[in-house]
C-alpha cells in the first residue's frame, strides 16, 4: 500500500515529486487552531443564512429550530467565497499558494469553492475525477481540500487511488445505486479495485492537494454524532482557458471568466471578468438535485 506523503510547507521539491508520482499529498498544519475555529464559526454563520442567499437552502432548512439544526442538515454549499471574506481568505493562504506554485506554476486562478459540512449520517462521494466536471485545456486542475475537523475513515475522510492521474484518461461514469454516496455519478471501468485505494487521514488544519485526474472518493459519515467539515477550492493554471459551463448554460463557452486570481497575473485580463456564479446547496439525492438545479438555472437564465 502506498504511504501518503506528508509535506512541510517549504519542501517544494518533495511536494512536486509526490504530486507527479501519486497525484496528491498532504500539507501538514497549513492552518493553525485559531484559523480553524474562525472557519468553523463562519460555517455556522453561512448555513444559518447570515452571509446571504443560498439557492436551495430552504429545501433542507425548512422547520429548523435554530442555526445548529440548519447546519446539521447541510451536506455542502458551492461557492461560499462569493459572499464570505473568511472563506475567500483560504484561497490565498501563503503555505497553500507556495505549494501550488511548485506544481502548477506562477499564475494560478480559482474558479470554484465548496464548503462541506457532512454531519453524522451524511453521504460521501463515489470515485470520481474533478476534471470530469471542470475540464481544463492543460490538465492543470487541482483540488485544495482543507480539513476543518480531523478526517478519518469512519467520518468520511478522503480516499485516493495513487498514480491514477498518470493514465490521462477521463473514465466513463454511471449511476452507482450505493447508499453510502450522494447523487453524483461514479467513475467506472478504471483498472483499480472499487473498494481499494488509500485512506488519507488529515488532521484539522491539514490540506490535501490533489490532481484533477486522480480518482478519489469519500465514504459516508458513520459516526453517531459530529461533523467532517472541509473547504475545497478548485484551482488551475491561469495561462489555460477554461471551457466550463457548470452544466447549466445551454451553450458551451470557450473561457469561463468568473474566477479569483490567487497568484501571479491573468494573461487574458483584456477579456474582462464575469460575475455569474451564485452560492447554492449541493443536493444529496436526485429529487433534491432537480429542485436545486432548476432554481439555479432560473437564476442564471431569467426569462
Amino acid at each position: 500500500m502506498t504511504a501518503t506523503f506528508a509535506a512541510q510547507t517549504t519542501d517544494t521539491a518533495a511536494i512536486s515529486e509526490a504530486y507527479e508520482r501519486d497525484g496528491y499529498f498532504v500539507l501538514k498544519s497549513a492552518f493553525n487552531a485559531e484559523q480553524i475555529e474562525k472557519l468553523r464559526e463562519e460555517t455556522l454563520a453561512i448555513c444559518s443564512g447570515e452571509r446571504g442567499e443560498i439557492m436551495g437552502a430552504d429545501i433542507v432548512s425548512e422547520g429548523a429550530k435554530n442555526a445548529e439544526e440548519a447546519m446539521q442538515r447541510v451536506l455542502a454549499i458551492h461557492f461560499p467565497h462569493k459572499f464570505s471574506e473568511v472563506m475567500r481568505s483560504t484561497l490565498t493562504e501563503p503555505a497553500i499558494v507556495n505549494a501550488l506554485r511548485a506544481i502548477i506554476g506562477p499564475d494560478i486562478k480559482c474558479m470554484q469553492s465548496m464548503l462541506f459540512v457532512k454531519n453524522a449520517g451524511k453521504p460521501g462521494q463515489a470515485w470520481h475525477q474533478d476534471e470530469f466536471y471542470i475540464p481544463t485545456r492543460d490538465q492543470s486542475l487541482a483540488g485544495v481540500w482543507i480539513a476543518l475537523d480531523d478526517a478519518r475513515i469512519d467520518n468520511g475522510g478522503l480516499w485516493m487511488h495513487p498514480g491514477s492521474h498518470k493514465h490521462g484518461i477521463i473514465w466513463p461514469t454511471h449511476n452507482h445505486g450505493d447508499a453510502r454516496f450522494d447523487s453524483s455519478q461514479e467513475a467506472k471501468d478504471f483498472p483499480y479495485e472499487r473498494e481499494g485505494g488509500v485512506a488519507v487521514d488529515a488532521d484539522a488544519g491539514d490540506v490535501v492537494i490533489f490532481h484533477g485526474y486522480v480518482l478519489h472518493r469519500s465514504l459516508n459519515n458513520t459516526r453517531s454524532e459530529g461533523y467532517r467539515r472541509a473547504i475545497v477550492n478548485h484551482v488551475m493554471n491561469a495561462r489555460s482557458l477554461l471551457p466550463w459551463t457548470l452544466g447549466f448554460p445551454p451553450q458551451p463557452r470557450d473561457d469561463f471568466r468568473d474566477f479569483e486570481m490567487i497568484s501571479g497575473e491573468d494573461p487574458y485580463a483584456w477579456k474582462g471578468k464575469e460575475e455569474s456564479l451564485i452560492p447554492f446547496l449541493r443536493p444529496e439525492d436526485p429529487a433534491q438535485a432537480a429542485r436545486i438545479f432548476g432554481a439555479v438555472m432560473q437564476k442564471l437564465n431569467p426569462g
